[in-house]
């Protein structure tokens, strides 16, 4: 059992203030008979809890994306501005976290989800997902920085990074593509190479594409490239 309040905000309907004002409306109905009183016990399971005529089922999976700018640091709380200050209320409200990293400077697809499973087995290296970036940088990637690439590089720290695909697109600008998200890896691997990045942004994910979402905005996954993604990372 739990507050009707509480349920109603978990499921998305609004704030709590908002939540406060549609119960006063008796929009909300509990078996059939309109409730007022947030604080009354529901059981969302054996009781019917409709809002405006539709059936509420309490807390649902969220899988949505999100185009990052740059200037945002992926974290759930920070002293400098958030991804999580760029995603709408409804989605705060159902409790989703980032998928991995970009750093701060780095745009592109950032994936939130409220499914634990399925974010941990997105950043698993074990699963190989591949993640694929365009950069524009310093210099022009050569076929010998590509066989690098698909070696698997010694960064100078020692770090190992695993075998990645590196796609030269002309003077200055490279597609790569890694299955693994160590910190700044991509800058990194480049820089060993004597690329330095200029601009770095995450296209594709899996077999999901940024598409034509605008920067700085989000939306849902449909129910097929959330089964997509988890074929992707079984």
């Amino acid at each position: 059992m739990e507050r009707l309040d509480k349920f109603l905000v978990e499921c998305g309907v609004g704030s709590r203030s908002q939540v406060k004002s549609i119960l006063k409306s008796g929009a909300v109905t509990v078996d059939g008979v309109p409730q007022r009183d947030g604080a009354r016990k529901v059981d969302p399971g054996a009781q019917e809890i409709l809002y405006a005529g539709q059936v509420l089922q309490g807390k649902r999976r969220v899988v949505a994306m999100l185009h990052k700018p740059a200037g945002y640091v992926t974290a759930t709380e920070d002293n400098q501005p958030t991804v999580m200050e760029l995603l709408p209320a409804q989605l705060l409200r159902q409790d989703v976290k980032p998928v991995g990293r970009l750093d701060k400077e780095t745009e592109g697809l950032l994936l939130f989800t409220n499914d634990g499973d399925l974010l941990h087995r997105l950043i698993s290296p074990k699963k190989e997902v591949p993640k694929v970036y365009y950069s524009r940088h310093e210099g022009q990637a050569t076929s010998e920085d590509v066989q690098a690439f698909a070696d698997g590089l010694i960064l100078r720290d020692a770090t190992v990074c695993r075998s990645a695909k590196l796609e030269p697109l002309g003077a200055g600008e490279s597609l790569i593509t890694v299955c693994e998200g160590k910190y700044h890896q991509v800058r990194r691997m480049m820089a060993s190479r004597g690329m330095t990045v200029l601009y770095l942004k995450r296209v594709q994910e899996g077999s999901l594409t940024l598409g034509t979402l605008p920067l700085g905005q989000t939306r849902e996954l449909t129910q097929q490239e959330i089964e997509d993604l988890e074929a992707e990372c079984r």
